[in-house]
């Protein structure tokens, strides 16, 4: 089926890192990585193409100093046990350093009905194991236990970041175990940097699958998958299996380059819809990191006859 028409990409100009969560109120929560990365915004719509105009409302904003003062990245919305939760990484400014690579891992609460309105309280830093870069997390419910995933640097290993998986006492707080469930290994994932970050969950067919994004964010970016059963237990290792190669990564042709850090929603139709981003050009000038046209794309995606999801290709932006 060709999927080049269903959506008018991109979805948001100038989003990196896009979250999208379809909740039971019918809304679209849409958040992500804003170029100034000075913030966290949400926006919400009853479409998907809704997203494209809707007022965008201010959540949270960078201190002036301190650890959450600089290189606000890639939030994430989630609603658990009746209360919206937002996680993003946030780092320092000294004046030796603009804070890169310096990221911890933080939540926001709100107890209200809806996420634009009443007030986000900090919980604070999500402490890991061990203190390093750290950013990209995100939850999920199975079995009645509430997991995070994220990436985090091992000092211990070399390259910049590595998947963890743990279980939570509550939305803020790990407990028990923290495993390694994937590190960069394959060339396809250490162009640049040696990365695995930006994972998002999918569950289906009796698995749970977890994308991530793999290299340097420019057009080396692309997205790799990794597969546990869903009746495994997920904070063993061995029940990750990592996929050898990409299965999104950028597409000359269309003209879309470097896409990854997705998210996974449904549409009003019950078709599965991958959100991620791309850019529309090649080459860089300067740091990829500064660049801000990594745009929010948005496209159906179907399943293989073994029950692994099928991606297919970034499809061309509209005309």
């Amino acid at each position: 089926m060709d999927t080049s028409r269903e959506y008018n990409n991109p979805l948001v100009e100038q989003r990196a890192d896009p979250w999208v969560y379809k909740h039971t109120d019918g809304y679209y929560y849409f958040t992500a990585s804003v170029p100034e990365y000075d913030r966290i915004e949400v926006r919400r719509s009853t479409t998907i193409e809704g997203l494209t105009t809707a007022e965008p409302v201010v959540a949270w904003r960078k201190y002036e100093t301190g650890p959450l003062s600089a290189n606000i990245w890639a939030p994430e919305i989630h609603y658990i046990d009746g209360k919206w939760y937002i996680y993003f990484a946030a780092a320092r400014t000294t004046e030796t350093t603009d804070g890169l690579f310096d990221h911890r891992m933080f939540a926001l609460e709100n107890a209200s009905a809806d996420p634009l309105e009443g007030t986000w309280v900090e919980k604070g830093q999500v402490k890991t194991a061990w203190e390093s870069f750290a950013l990209d997390a995100t939850t999920f419910q199975h079995k009645g236990e509430l997991y995070y995933v994220w990436a985090q640097k091992d000092l211990n290993i070399e390259g910049n970041s590595n998947l963890y998986i743990s279980e939570m006492s509550n939305p803020w707080t790990l407990t028990g175990p923290q495993t390694m469930i994937a590190t960069p290994e394959h060339d396809w994932e250490i162009i640049g940097y040696k990365v695995n970050e930006g994972a998002a969950v999918l569950k289906r067919n009796g698995r749970i699958f977890i994308s991530f994004s793999a290299s340097a964010t420019d057009f080396n970016y692309c997205m790799g998958l990794l597969v546990a059963d869903e009746d495994s237990e997920l904070l063993e290792a061995a029940s990750w299996t990592k996929l050898p190669n990409p299965v999104f990564q950028t597409n000359e042709e269309n003209g879309q380059f470097g896409p990854g850090h997705n998210s996974f929603t449904v549409n009003e139709n019950g078709e599965d819809v991958l959100i991620y981003h791309c850019r529309n050009y090649k080459e860089i000038t300067g740091d990829p990191l500064y660049d801000p046209n990594r745009h929010t794309r948005a496209q159906i995606f179907h399943w293989n006859e073994d029950g692994t999801p099928n991606f297919g290709v970034p499809v061309r932006d509209a005309q």
